[in-house]
């Protein structure tokens, strides 16, 4: 008998309650359960940070063009092309604007659309000529950025006229 009473007892396990994977003392009504408080520091949601990089995808760097690159592209492209370079609605908008500061008549004046036209062929061929004799202005002063100065320069030298009638 000494030796029975020697040996431990192990304690019967306690029967379980049938559980619906919810965690320790959930209910199975939801209206049931017991809430907590979160604490909320105000302001947005923190923002789900998805993987950039999915493992399926390969990752592709985007093309850096070296600095001028790109730039010597678009003035390639532009010199190719005869299309204006001022898109027409806002020109017309301004011209419309400065027409109706220098007339005198309480009423609007029309335009047509080929005289707008005109008008802005012959400002674009200004404004081109007149960045060529600034970038000259501006190669002159061994610089390679064009300036507001270079631009003023190019207009002095031009005259009263500015070069319009060559």
């Amino acid at each position: 008998m000494a030796a029975s009473t020697a040996t431990a007892r192990t304690p019967a396990p306690k029967p379980r309650r049938p559980s619906d994977g919810q965690g320790r003392g959930a209910s199975p009504d939801p209206a049931r359960r017991k809430s907590t408080a979160r604490k909320t520091t105000g302001g947005k949601a923190p923002r789900k940070v998805s993987n950039p990089n999915p493992p399926d995808t390969p990752t592709r760097k985007k093309r850096r063009y070296r600095p001028g690159t790109l730039a010597l592209r678009e003035i390639r492209k532009y010199q190719k092309t005869t299309d204006l370079l001022l898109q027409k609605l806002p020109f017309s908008r301004l011209v419309r604007e400065i027409a109706t500061d220098m007339t005198t008549l309480n009423r609007d004046v029309r335009w047509q659309s080929s005289a707008l036209r005109a008008l802005q062929e012959a400002t674009e061929a200004y404004l081109v000529h007149l960045f060529e004799d600034a970038y000259l202005c501006t190669l002159h002063a061994k610089r390679v950025t064009l300036m507001q100065r270079d631009l003023q320069l190019a207009r002095r030298i031009r005259g009263k006229w500015g070069d319009i009638g060559y």
